[in-house]
């Protein structure tokens, strides 16, 4: 399944929902999400409908928050799970991308 992608505003947020895999195929994809949250100096990634994400996955999001970091935006990821918050652990995301959980997690 390829990588889709919807945004909304939300109280000065561009919320980013992905649905799909996020691998080389997503490469597309992530370059619409940057032109789309370009303005934004908030953004907040919804990983919820996200099926897997590889190292190449994650190199398009690394392009993604740095875009964002030159202009000073911060960017959120919520609806991780556990592995792939691992993941960004270890590959030090997590030092600059905000992992929010739910209340209950």
């Amino acid at each position: 399944m390829s990588l889709t992608f919807a945004t909304e505003e939300r109280g000065g947020t561009i919320v980013v929902h992905l649905s799909g895999r996020i691998d080389r195929d997503a490469t597309t994809a992530f370059e619409e999400v940057a032109a789309s949250t370009s303005a934004a100096t908030d953004i907040e990634l919804v990983f919820d409908d996200v099926d897997y994400i590889n190292s190449t996955g994650i190199a398009i999001i690394v392009g993604l928050l740095a875009r964002a970091r030159s202009r000073r935006a911060s960017v959120h990821a919520t609806g991780l799970t556990a592995h792939y918050v691992h993941i960004f652990e270890i590959t030090r995301l997590s030092d600059f991308i905000e992992i929010v959980q739910p209340a209950d997690a």
